[in-house]
């Protein structure tokens, strides 16, 4: 098994320097440095997609900062500003004569002491220093050197206060930081699941998450600890300080404490008690079609189907279901997959794609490894850092941002995308990890299990009928009969169910050349197709990670290159034969992963949990849609930093061209022009996002803003005169 785990991490490196191929004859920037050095970090840590979204962002904003003190246009985003409770002080420093070499110098130190101060604690802590170490020294710059008083002059004092003020945010954003990242008030509902044990779940509230407890758990980037029950991780980050999600969208709800709830999905379907026919339960649907792919997990099934972008793919946001009738025909409950139909052309060649046909079985397999937390372990928020990381060396990228502009800087492109996806990165973990720890919702392997401890809900007049069971359907949810292979020596499993998927680790004794394959078992035994030291991640379900980190992540490289499609009309990951999988042989041919778009990529991603057996489709819908939110939301947000466009939270003088009443302002906000003016009022937030926008004609001089619908908290307005920006005004609302 280790063996077949170093081999994965060989390939996973193989697949890095893929992603990177096109970047070995350039030089990168210091910027990309030291990204890499960051998820370095992450691959050797503990997988923690909560803590290393966060991670990615503060180091984004610390070397976007570092270049953007020096730029004539752009506006810091921490360094001299409030963000959240938090003010980082900044007094300005002369102007240098070498505008990169200051960059450098500024950014190499802040991010050589944030990387150090934020995985002291990691399990790989040893190589990681010694990685940041050996880095800082090429550059020649001093670790030994400390100091944080820029007034000197200094540029790397200025680093390292600008690392010491984001590790001193940090403390007090939400997060825990200073608590070791604990839980403060969640206790789950449901006792652990003793994996092994093949007994059912019962009694378990079916609606609820419930704890895993292993002899030997090993997450996802391969730490052991013997003898474990995780904990749910992250079930209140939702009160982690955001970057673009907005007030109006949250609601604080108070059941026994706060919890923060960003773009509320709803609850999601509860378990009904069925009157025969169980089947039409949307619980027992969305569930069971998990138990349905989990059979397509065979490479010895002969079915074969086309995963070109010639048949996959190409599915607009307006066609996501959103009532139970929508889902069953927006997935393939039988054969797997959804509605996307592929395009007739590669926009960039004119020419069809051509055909990549290949086992379903090795498809899904490899789905549901190359998506499970990236391809080398760095989780998912930094799987999609990658993926950027591999769009910037294809040599057909051109460097404008938005696809429009002058071609950008190695450097000034790293630092703004990596701002832009690092805050869609955080906020996609700060809304659903707070809509995780509020609903708690339940994860297939105990939905499955818990319903099969039930019974049937199919057929009164069958055995072991109980409107809490799984429902019953021919080929693939059975009851075991008398002188069936699993009925047992003394028939003692009789009138149990059995299901047609795969069959899991026991059937695997050595991954080098073992393939569990599918057949009928005991729906017991059912596992999802992950590692018996992990099989499901450490929290709830509802709504998944990796369909809102994906989506986001795809929204943001599409309004970054100004284009839906990878550059060329075509990206791709290769999965060599017999050598990808972990945990098995696998796969049976070599075959490549291939995505026209990044929102293919994202929704091919969000498929891989269903048949990894992770998610059910209603944990994903939800997501993707949460995603391209917060996606398009954090690009424009960030991209307003860029041009200098964000408002200076620093009250202009107001006083003699109009005033603002009244303050604190309740459902109503007045300004009174000192004479009459043709201009632009708008209303923004605090994370600068426009909520009201009037115009005002030039025989007027008082306009009226309706603020009723506002959340109390800070709020700025913003007059504009032909254009430009004459007033701003912070004002507080009640």
């Amino acid at each position: 098994m280790i063996q077949k785990l170093f081999s994965a991490k060989y390939f996973g490196i193989l697949f890095l320097l893929f992603l990177s191929i096109n970047s070995l004859s350039a030089q990168q920037s210091v910027a990309r440095d030291w990204n890499e050095q960051l998820l370095s970090a992450i691959r050797i840590d503990y997988a923690r997609p909560t803590n290393h979204s966060r991670n990615l962002f503060h180091g984004a904003v610390l070397m976007y900062d570092a270049w953007a003190v020096f730029d004539t246009t752009a506006s810091t985003y921490f360094l001299g500003k409030t963000v959240g409770n938090y003010t980082c002080n900044f007094n300005g420093i002369a102007t240098p004569t070498n505008i990169d070499a200051a960059v450098h110098e500024v950014m190499s130190y802040a991010m050589f002491r944030l990387l150090r101060h934020r995985f002291q604690n990691s399990p790989g802590a040893a190589t990681t220093y010694q990685s940041l170490n050996a880095l800082f020294a090429s550059y020649g710059y001093d670790a030994n050197f400390t100091s944080t008083d820029y007034s000197t002059g200094s540029y790397a004092a200025l680093g390292n206060y600008m690392a010491n003020e984001m590790i001193l945010f940090g403390y007090q954003d939400g997060s825990e930081e200073l608590n070791g990242y604990q839980n403060q008030y969640y206790t789950p509902v449901n006792p652990p699941l003793v994996l092994g044990s093949y007994t059912d779940t019962n009694p378990i509230d079916p609606n609820h998450w419930q704890p895993l407890q292993f002899d030997l758990f090993i997450d996802q980037s391969g730490n052991p600890t013997p003898g474990y029950t995780p904990p749910f991780l992250g079930p209140e980050w939702g009160k982690v300080t955001p970057f673009c999600l907005k007030p109006a969208d949250l609601q604080i709800i108070n059941n026994g404490f706060d919890w923060y709830v960003y773009n509320d999905p709803t609850d999601p379907p509860y378990i009904q008690n069925s009157n025969q026919n169980g089947i039409d339960d949307p619980y027992k649907w969305y569930f069971t079609l998990v138990a349905s792919w989990s059979s397509h997990l065979d490479p010895a099934d002969p079915t074969m189907i086309d995963i070109s972008p010639k048949s996959i793919g190409n599915i607009d946001i307006q066609n996501f279901p959103t009532t139970f009738a929508e889902f069953k025909n927006f997935y393939d409950f039988t054969n797997g997959g959804d509605i996307g139909t592929g395009y007739a052309l590669n926009p960039y060649t004119n020419a069809p794609y051509t055909e990549q046909i290949v086992k379903r079985a090795d498809y899904a397999r490899v789905l549901a490894e190359f998506w499970a937390d990236g391809p080398n372990s760095e989780t998912p928020p930094g799987h999609w850092f990658t993926l950027l990381n591999y769009i910037n060396d294809n040599p057909l990228l051109v460097k404008k941002f938005g696809g429009q502009g002058p071609v950008l800087s190695d450097l000034e492109w790293d630092v703004k995308a990596y701002l832009a996806l690092g805050g869609a990165m955080h906020d996609s973990a700060v809304d659903t990890w707070g809509v995780k720890g509020y609903y708690d919702y339940v994860r297939p392997i105990s939905a499955l299990h818990y319903m099969a401890g039930k019974g049937q809900s199919s057929d009164a007049s069958l055995p072991s009928y109980d409107p809490h069971g799984l429902p019953l359907i021919p080929g693939l949810i059975e009851l075991v009969t008398v002188g069936d292979p699993l009925a047992g020596a003394s028939n003692e499993f009789v009138n149990m169910l059995k299901v047609k998927a795969w069959k899991g680790p026991d059937f695997i004794a050595d991954p080098l050349v073992d393939v569990a394959g599918v057949d009928w078992i005991l729906m017991s035994h059912w596992w999802p197709y992950q590692r018996p030291t992990f099989v499901t991640p450490p929290f709830a379900g509802y709504v998944s990670g990796h369909s809102t980190f994906s989506r986001a992540g795809a929204e943001v490289l599409t309004l970054l290159t100004g284009d839906p499609f990878f550059p060329g009309g075509m990206g791709t990951f290769a999965a060599p034969q017999n050598e990808f999988l972990v945990f098995e042989e696998g796969p049976s041919q070599t075959i490549t992963l291939q995505w026209a778009t990044y929102r293919d990529a994202s929704d091919q991603c969000s498929l891989s949990r269903i048949w990894g057996g992770i998610h059910p489709p209603i944990d994903d819908i939800p997501g993707r849609i949460i995603g391209e939110k917060i996606g398009i939301e954090a690009f424009n947000l960030a991209a307003s930093y860029f041009d200098g466009s964000i408002l200076n939270i620093e009250d202009q003088n107001i006083s003699k061209l109009a005033t603002v009443f009244p303050v604190p302002f309740n459902n109503t906000l007045n300004i009174k022009l000192s004479e009459p003016k043709a201009i632009e009022i708008q209303l923004y937030d605090i994370n600068g996002a426009l909520l009201i926008h009037k115009k005002n004609t030039a025989e007027n001089n008082e306009v009226s803003l309706n603020t009723e619908r506002l959340a109390s908290g800070v709020y700025f307005v913003k007059l504009k005169q032909s254009n430009h920006t004459i007033l701003v005004k912070k004002v507080i609302k009640n």
